[in-house]
């Protein structure tokens, strides 16, 4: 069994700052991709950014310059500094991540259950 937990949502005034957490754990060999989506409501779920095992990073637009994506491999955990928050990113956040698990022979998806960060005044 694996599990994705996110922590680190809440409430921030425009401008603020949060931190992101996301946990992996279970039977994991080898975690290859991880990310962060977000989900607005009435929206589609969209990539905000993701991160390779080697650290190799990549970045919607509208989040460039304000969050930062970080991982820690020997934890299987992955972050998402978001800074300067807007209120246009309200959202939950889900954590992804693609790994293979003890005696599987290929890399699967896996989701996290959200985190809602909310930016108001």
């Amino acid at each position: 069994q694996v599990q994705l937990v996110e922590s680190g949502g809440g409430l921030v005034q425009p401008g603020g700052s949060l931190r992101l957490s996301c946990a992996a754990s279970g039977s994991i060999v080898s975690i290859n991709y991880m990310g962060w989506y977000r989900q607005a409501p009435g929206k589609e779920r969209e990539m905000v950014a993701d991160i390779t095992g080697g650290g190799i990073t990549n970045y919607v637009d509208f989040v460039k310059g304000r969050f930062t994506i970080s991982r820690d491999n020997a934890k299987n955990m992955v972050y998402l500094q978001m800074n300067s928050l807007k209120p246009e990113d309200t959202a939950v956040y889900y954590c992804n991540a693609v790994l293979r698990r003890y005696l599987s022979p290929s890399y699967n998806s896996y989701w996290g259950q959200g985190t809602q960060v909310t930016v108001s005044s």
